[in-house]
């Protein structure tokens, strides 16, 4: 590739962050928040259907079933779909799929419909993680797109506070029904705010329409200057991906993600109930939730500047070994003061992993003929242990405390290791382009 005639995924590589990115981050992160905010509000509304007599706790539990379902295999058709048709067209339908079926859950007759409704809405959610966070790596110079995918895990970690906010101020006043408002009319601002959407230009060259991706990339480079000498990823965006490599990515990203889910469903959604169970008042076991889910916003936004500066893999191998370390402090701690410490402590890698893994490492695994396949692949796998793990979290748990907990943790969190550090070859960019000092770009 010469320096007179640079590639699509140069051009954008050697890009400053302008106005453009800037517009197109706030479109991205609008959507991932409500993806967010939808995913976590499951836990007040079903208190609330239970509470009034409008579904029974089996019914509950098929509600939190068909949402990973329906994300599953989002993730899954939004891959092969979006790589074939584009991530512009995908990126508007599972917007309003999801926004859609929220709107419409508001006048469920019973809970059998408000079911099948979310079991749309999780398709949707599915895909937004997928197509979201495919965007941002395609649009955004590899130099400091860790920091800005890290923007967006932060937006969905939020999700969280501001679901049980709303919770809190509305909930027992106008009942379960208004958090599908919230959360459907958000979505379809969201929608409405993607219409004028551009394609991504890597994804237009990959598939010949390099016209096309030269006019929409010289719009967006008017919007900035750009560098010939920025520094450029070791591996082009656009380099081929033959069957064997994309099948060992697709192995080291799914087992990644089936490794963070597992924190995330066998640890983290349990951390009150583990505290509960050791004395613990209901009251404070709460208070440290929300706490918690604070602790997710201040992790998220450090993996993606972790992700920059030191690179993806040491950022996951580290925080890797320091969740097993304060796991294992956790599981032999009883002490009132240092057990929730400890235990925020635990959530802040916990959620450094979540935003690296999920936002910044899987989608530089695969080029972009085959990120969005791949990212869906590694992204339903994830989901699918969601369904799995919380059914086996409670009988272990019975049978052998938090250790056994912490121990099926730990285990998952070496297969991530294992995986990151031999397995999954990064297509995009594996760690950082230069050392901060001179690889850094200009805002």
């Amino acid at each position: 590739m010469s320096m007179q005639n640079p590639t699509i995924s140069e051009r954008l590589d050697r890009l400053s962050i302008n106005a453009f990115h800037k517009r197109l981050f706030t479109v991205v992160a609008i959507g991932m928040f409500f993806e967010g905010f939808d995913i976590y509000l499951a836990a007040s509304v079903l208190g609330d259907t239970f509470k009034s007599g409008f579904s029974t706790l089996a019914q509950n539990g098929l509600f939190i079933s068909a949402t990973f379902v329906g994300m599953t295999l989002g993730a899954l058709g939004s891959g092969f779909i979006g790589d074939k048709i584009g991530r512009k067209k995908i990126y508007q339908w599972n917007l309003l799929l999801f926004g859609g079926a929220a709107v419409a859950s508001i006048f469920a007759p019973n809970m059998t419909w408000l079911i099948f409704l979310r079991f749309l809405m999780g398709v949707g959610i599915g895909a937004e993680t997928v197509v979201g966070y495919s965007l941002i790596t395609e649009f955004f110079p590899a130099s400091v797109r860790g920091r800005w995918l890290g923007y967006i895990a932060t937006a969905v970690s939020a999700g969280l506070p501001a679901s049980a906010l709303c919770a809190y101020l509305f909930l027992p006043t106008f009942g379960w029904k208004v958090m599908f408002v919230f959360g459907g009319l958000g979505a379809l601002v969201a929608w409405l705010l993607r219409r004028e959407l551009p394609e991504s230009p890597r994804w237009l060259a990959s598939v010949g329409r390099d016209a096309e991706a030269d006019a929409l990339l010289s719009k967006i480079e008017a919007y900035g200057s750009s560098s010939p000498t920025s520094a450029l990823p070791e591996v082009p965006d656009d380099v081929p991906l033959d069957a064997g490599i994309f099948t060992r990515n697709a192995i080291a990203g799914s087992l990644a993600l089936m490794a963070v889910n597992t924190l995330i469903y066998g640890f983290i959604v349990w951390l009150p109930t583990f505290m509960v169970s050791q004395g613990e008042t209901i009251a404070k076991s709460s208070a440290f939730a929300l706490i918690m889910s604070l602790g997710g916003l201040v992790g998220s936004f450090a993996g993606g500047w972790l992700a920059d500066l030191v690179g993806r893999r040491a950022t996951i191998i580290s925080s890797g070994a320091l969740v097993i370390v304060l796991a294992a402090l956790f599981s032999t701690t009883t002490d009132p003061f240092y057990m929730p410490l400890i235990g925020f402590l635990l959530t802040l890698p916990i959620y450094v992993l979540v935003a690296v893994l999920f936002a910044i490492y899987v989608p530089e695994l695969f080029n972009t003929k085959t990120r969005l396949r791949g990212v869906g692949i590694c992204n339903a796998s994830g989901r699918a242990v969601s369904i799995f793990v919380p059914l086996a979290i409670g009988p272990t748990f019975a049978a052998y405390g938090t250790s056994g907990v912490l121990i099926i943790m730990s285990i998952a969190i070496v297969a991530m290791i294992t995986a990151v550090a031999f397995i999954g070859r990064g297509v995009s960019r594996n760690g950082p382009i230069a050392s901060p000092a001179t690889g850094r770009q200009t805002f």
